[in-house]
C-alpha cells in the first residue's frame, strides 16, 4: 500500500498549479503575451467568481483571454485593454476595483467604521470607568421607604 500512496502523495505536492491559457491561445510575441497575462492576472472569471481568467476553464474565461490577446493585437495599450473589458462587462470583472468614483466609498468605508468603533469603545470604556470610581452613597430615608414598598417589604 505503502509503494502506491507515497508516489500518489509526491505526484501530487509536485504538481503547481495548472493555468487554463491554452497552446493555441498564446501569442507568438513573447512581449505582447507578457502584457497579455499581467492584463488577465487582474480580470475575474464572471463564472469562477474568484480566478482570474487565466486559471480558469471557463468558455466564458477563453472568450475574455481571447479579447484580450485581440485587443493587444490591434495596438491598444494595457489601459485601454481593460477599459474595454469593463465598459463591456461592468467592473465586476476587475479583481481588484478601481479606487475612484463611488468605489471610493467602499474603499474607505471598512477604515472608517474601524476607527469609529474604536472611538465609540474608548467612550464607553472611559464613561464606565468613571461610573465605577463614583462613591456609593447611602439612600436617603425617602428613597429607602419608596424602594422597601416597590418591593413589598
Amino acid at each position: 500500500m505503502r509503494r502506491i500512496l507515497l508516489p500518489l502523495a509526491l505526484a501530487g505536492f509536485l504538481a503547481g498549479p495548472a493555468l487554463a491559457v491554452q497552446p493555441d491561445e498564446i501569442l507568438d510575441d513573447p512581449a505582447l503575451e507578457a502584457r497579455a497575462r499581467e492584463i488577465s492576472r487582474d480580470l475575474r472569471c464572471l463564472v469562477c467568481r474568484n480566478e482570474n481568467i487565466d486559471d480558469s476553464d471557463a468558455g466564458l474565461a477563453r472568450d475574455l483571454r481571447l479579447l484580450v490577446r485581440e485587443r493587444l493585437l490591434e495596438g491598444d495599450s494595457n489601459r485601454e485593454v481593460v477599459d474595454f473589458i469593463v465598459d463591456r462587462y461592468g467592473e465586476y470583472v476587475l479583481l481588484n476595483p478601481r479606487r475612484e468614483g463611488m468605489n471610493l466609498l467602499l474603499w474607505l468605508a471598512g477604515p472608517a467604521m474601524l476607527i469609529l468603533g474604536g472611538g465609540v469603545s474608548l467612550v464607553y470604556i472611559r464613561r464606565r470607568r468613571t461610573d465605577a470610581t463614583l462613591p456609593d452613597t447611602p439612600l436617603s430615608p425617602e428613597e429607602q421607604k419608596r424602594l422597601d414598598q416597590i418591593l413589598d417589604r
